[in-house]
């Protein structure tokens, strides 16, 4: 049997384990680019899986100035679509990186 100790040691070293391996996840997140898009590919915003803006496009046909508020919402859903997959392609990432970990049932890792 082992000791106090020996275990103690042993959960220390699978925390260690742990913390590098979501360190690593953590910045594989902002290498990930997902692209989000609205009004049918006339608005699309390029972003990170951690969810930074990389950049906008804006189809010519839009800049009109009697359609700046369906632009301004079209901006917003492209902002919110690509919001939406980069947390998809995070929560793939993390559950690659937590794959066979004892951990309980709807747990979410802090980042």
């Amino acid at each position: 049997m082992k000791s106090m100790e020996e275990m103690l040691k042993a959960a220390q070293e699978a925390a260690e384990r742990i913390q590098e391996q979501m360190s690593e996840a953590q910045g594989k997140l902002d290498a990930i680019e997902v692209e989000g898009a609205a009004g049918g590919g006339l608005v699309k915003v390029r972003a990170t899986a951690k969810g930074r803006i990389l950049g906008v496009s804006i189809d010519d046909s839009l800049i009109v100035p009697a359609d700046k508020q369906m632009l301004e919402d079209l901006i917003a859903a492209a902002f919110n679509d690509a919001r939406a997959k980069a947390d998809t392609a995070s929560n793939e990432e993390m559950g690659k990186a937590t794959q066979g970990m004892p951990l309980p049932p709807g747990f979410k890792m802090p980042f």
